[in-house]
């Protein structure tokens, strides 16, 4: 079993996964629920941000940089 990645180095892909997850649901996301209170406008936000990370965008960064995290 591999040692888990350095703690850096999972917080710069979790940025990166939250940096981009976020952008793309303000630009196509968030003029859609315009119309609903703040406080359920971010609570719809960040919760589709965290399903989103955890079970499609982290997977695939995790994938994608695993050289990076997983060095022989």
């Amino acid at each position: 079993m591999k040692a888990p990645p350095p703690r850096y180095k999972m917080a710069i892909v979790t940025w990166l996964g939250v940096f981009f997850t976020i952008s793309i649901l303000n630009r196509f996301l968030v003029p859609l629920l315009a119309g609903l209170p703040v406080l359920l406008r971010t609570l719809l936000v960040t919760g589709l941000t965290v399903v989103l990370l955890t079970y499609v965008i982290m997977p695939h960064l995790t994938q994608l940089f695993r050289k990076w995290l997983y060095p022989i």
